[in-house]
């Protein structure tokens, strides 16, 4: 079963304030008076398809224009497949489609009842309708769109060539860019791989050691107050020993006081615990004072002024103190950096291997590159004589008996997303004239037609369930007209047909005909959407022949144009 647009439902949308189409899985046309709203038929389920929301749609006086359409859809088929995957729900091979435009410009989607970003419309759609307004036409001549095209005629014959190119163009782009960057940056590389060996010369000359910087900080106070601190050293010793030789001091010093105090104490200790703790405190005394008194003649002696040591001293930190200044705060940050310059430097001298590695690469990737373009120029060559024979063979169905369209591949010399193809479209309307650019060689009746033809030739390689056309008429009368309601006739064997329509030689053809009447109280205007019946069909048929409803020479030619229409689909 192929799915179909069974019902839809528009409110606040342009003059349309609310208006129910149901849909005929035929051929159904849209007329109406001009500013009716037809158009907005269009935009309405371009919304709801996932087309581009404009507040400026939403109905004066109203905060929001919505659209909501009910599609018969196969319960096992891929649709109702991809609407499960997203969360959706399809009801007895019911699919329901919501979409809302708030007039601040906020858009909402919903797909089987379950709130969608609006892209999941767009990707649905792709399976379901082709909906075709009045700036495709302008779109079609767009190189890229005429390549589109020409691929989606060659089907699956051109799929798998096309992915496994594109996935190699991304390689090869990636990997050029690379190259280029390498290669731009080479001076500039080299400039830093220089200054960092400089550096870690420097470092490796000066052989820094962590923490030394701090060591020979300290040694330098000690060299630099040598005298000072020795002076320091024999005072404390005499204050905490005395001066052996001096007898008159020798009551003075420390030890022989705290002996003193101690030898008091422990004459009347064992008559209170207190004073015996107190004793035994001044013993430790005693003791320490000795230890620290000792320790001070040994530092004593220790200590001499060496103006050579101090020299070299001050040297090596002045070596040390020039690192820091360069490369770090101390000797371990200077270390650290040298860890680092060095894993940079290789880093640095493994580019020129690097390029080597990606200019192999490159030239590989453009080997395959050239192979699988080649391969697509080919599919694109037989598909483009193809294609051209089969719209050409449709432009004569609509009254362009003299019409050739072929399609042209240029090379464009360079790798592309798609291929090295540039693709375009050229008609000529008669023998005598050379095919041209469809903008050059195409009236705008005729660019309608082309179009027309294009999709035609589409149903049949490549079918789409709904089709959906805007004036596809536009700027076309007479024989013309009644053709291309005779060929949409015929796509509407195979699928759904939506047409807005000003011309009653198409009108004239379709299953189902529905009218936008526009209603005003003077100051609103509102739309509506009424289906009509056989009687109700020629009245209209003779306005848009006559602009008289009731003129009975209009309504003569509307009874004739849906005679033959009728003979015509029998």
């Amino acid at each position: 079963m192929r799915p179909r647009v069974e019902e839809v439902r528009i409110q606040g949308l342009g003059v349309i304030d609310e208006a129910v189409l149901v849909l005929s899985p035929g051929f159904t046309v849209l007329t109406g008076e001009t500013g009716a709203g037809k158009t907005m038929v269009v935009t309405g389920l371009g919304l709801l398809f996932g087309g581009r929301a404009d507040p400026a749609r939403v109905r004066p006086g109203s905060d929001k224009a919505t659209v909501e359409g009910t599609l018969v859809v196969d319960p096992a088929g891929r649709v109702a497949q991809q609407v499960q995957d997203v969360g959706g729900v399809v009801e007895d091979g019911e699919l329901i489609i919501s979409r809302t435009v708030s007039a601040e410009g906020r858009s909402r989607a919903w797909l089987g009842g379950r709130a969608v970003p609006v892209g999941t419309l767009t990707y649905l759609a792709e399976d379901l309708v082709a909906v075709h307004g009045q700036m495709d036409q302008q779109r079609l001549l767009q190189p890229g769109r005429q390549r589109a095209a020409l691929d989606r005629y060659a089907g699956e014959d051109l799929v798998k060539p096309l992915r496994a190119y594109e996935n190699v163009y991304k390689r090869h782009k990636q990997v050029a860019d690379q190259l280029a960057e390498l290669t731009a940056r080479a001076q500039e590389r080299a400039r830093e791989a220089d200054l960092l060996k400089f550096g870690l010369e420097e470092v490796e000359r000066a052989d820094p050691k962590p923490g030394e910087d701090v060591e020979l900080r300290e040694e330098m106070e000690r060299l630099s107050h040598a005298d000072s601190l020795r002076n320091a050293a024999e005072v404390a010793h005499r204050a905490l020993l005395g001066d052996p030789m001096s007898s008159e001091q020798a009551m003075q010093d420390a030890v022989t006081l705290v002996g003193q105090a101690r030898t008091a104490v422990e004459a009347v200790r064992e008559f209170d615990p207190v004073l015996a703790g107190i004793a035994d405190r001044l013993a430790e005394a005693g003791y320490l004072i000795s230890d620290v008194a000792t320790e001070l003649a040994s530092y004593a002696e220790s200590v001499e002024a060496d103006p050579v040591r101090l020299s070299v001293v001050q040297e090596r930190q002045s070596v040390l103190a020039g690192l820091v200044r360069k490369y770090g705060q101390d000797t371990g940050v200077v270390l650290a950096w040298a860890a680092q310059a060095a894993l940079r430097v290789a880093e640095l001298e493994g580019d020129d291997e690097r390029i080597g590695d990606l200019t192999r690469e490159y030239e590989e990737l453009t080997g395959r590159l050239t192979e699988l373009a080649a391969e697509l120029t080919r599919i694109r060559t037989t598909a483009a004589e193809r294609f051209g024979g089969a719209v050409t063979e449709e432009l004569t169905a609509l009254a362009m008996p003299h019409a050739r369209v072929v399609v042209g591949l240029t090379d464009t010399g360079d790798f592309g997303p798609h291929g090295v193809d540039e693709v375009e479209l050229r008609m000529s309307p008669h023998p005598a004239s050379p095919p041209l650019p469809l903008n050059k060689g195409a009236s705008g009746g005729e660019l309608s037609r082309v179009m027309l033809a294009i999709e035609v030739v589409f149903a049949g390689a490549d079918p789409v369930p709904t089709f959906v056309f805007d004036e596809v008429d536009a700027g076309v009368g007479g024989k013309a007209a009644v053709e291309i309601g005779r060929r949409l006739a015929q796509l509407a064997r195979t699928a759904q047909v939506i047409v807005v329509t000003h011309l009653p030689q198409v009108a004239a053809f379709a299953d189902q005909h529905l009218v936008v009447e526009k209603a005003g109280d003077g100051s609103v205007v509102r739309s509506g959407v009424v289906a009509l019946d056989r009687d109700s069909r020629a009245r209209e048929l003779s306005r848009m022949l006559a602009g008289l409803e009731d003129s009975e020479l209009g309504r003569a030619h509307a009874e004739e144009l849906l005679a033959i229409a009728a003979a015509d689909k029998a």
